[in-house]
């Protein structure tokens, strides 16, 4: 079913995503912005945001709830739905969602990245009893008690810095012997006497009969295994592109291919933020590719013809 036309269709909400549809909308371009779960994206998980020039210090959801509402402001249309394919049809793309199908003669994809998985044993079958991909949604849970987080990037060194308020101790575990996060997370981590690091190590089983009870672990270096016993696990182990859905050139680990100008392989449709990045993953950046994406969907919409109404 057709639920409308639109100059340009934004797939995802999150920070790219809201910073495309500002700028269509105040170009005063027909704009539909869809999401499929809520609004700001891995933004709205961050506990304080406080590197977004301008603003001191906020809190993600607040951060979010700021853009959504400027973009609101310029007109933008906000649907809740899930894209599943984005096909082109004459001078016209048609956005296939779980909910209809919706025209566009531009397209800009800001789908965003979700949490990696470990693959282990318990991981799965545990989660949402002790198993956990964000701190800030489920830490408080945790209060009073031991946990464990896994990853040595600023996903994982934000979300010990953020339990460590809450968790009576935390455990990070790092299958190497160093960081790769930035620098001033690194220092507040190994400053911080509630978080216990284990270098060179890896999970191998998370165990629990219900709910999470502890962890196996395995040292790379020494061989040797051991059992932690925590109350809840939070994995912060890198994030998978959602592109799965596209039909255009990605890199070999699903990201998508884009230019200067944020033009994806496909004529008419442009990507930004997370889904095109596996470098940056910042809200300032983000809302930068954002913007280009939407000034050269302008651009792109200025050139070129309209296509009959389909």
């Amino acid at each position: 079913m057709n639920e409308g036309s639109y100059e340009v269709v934004i797939i995802g909400g999150g920070p790219a995503g809201l910073a495309a549809g500002i700028y269509a909308g105040r170009a005063k371009l027909k704009t539909l912005l869809l999401e499929k779960s809520a609004i700001g994206g891995q933004l709205a998980l961050a506990d304080v945001v406080e590197n977004y020039p301008g603003v001191q210090e906020v809190k993600g959801v607040e951060l979010a709830r700021r853009m959504e509402e400027q973009a609101r402001k310029f007109g933008v249309e906000i649907r809740f739905d899930e894209a599943r394919s984005v096909e082109s049809e004459g001078g016209w793309k048609k956005v296939v969602c779980a909910g209809g199908t919706y025209l566009a003669r531009a397209v800009i994809v800001a789908s965003g990245a979700s949490p990696a998985k470990l693959n282990v044993k318990g991981e799965r079958e545990l989660l949402g009893r002790g198993v956990s991909y964000c701190a800030t949604c489920d830490g408080f849970f945790f209060s009073g008690k031991d946990v464990m987080v896994v990853g040595g990037g600023d996903a994982a060194l934000t979300e010990a810095q953020y339990l460590s308020k809450l968790a009576k101790k935390v455990y990070l575990v790092h299958r190497r012997d160093e960081f790769r996060g930035e620098k001033i997370n690194q220092e507040k981590v190994l400053s911080n006497p509630k978080i216990t690091i284990m270098w060179n190590t890896v999970v191998q089983e998370i165990i629990g009969r219900g709910k999470v009870e502890k962890v196996s672990v395995k040292d790379v270096k020494t061989g040797e295994e051991r059992e932690v016993l925590v109350d809840g696990v939070f994995i912060a182990v890198g994030r998978k592109p959602n592109t799965e859905f596209l039909s255009l050139e990605k890199d070999e680990l699903g990201y998508v291919k884009v230019n200067e100008n944020m033009e994806t392989s496909v004529e008419g449709v442009f990507a930004a933020g997370d889904c095109a990045s596996n470098k940056w993953r910042q809200v300032a950046t983000a809302v930068g590719e954002g913007a280009k994406a939407a000034i050269s969907a302008e651009k792109y919409l200025e050139a070129s013809p309209r296509g009959e109404t389909l």
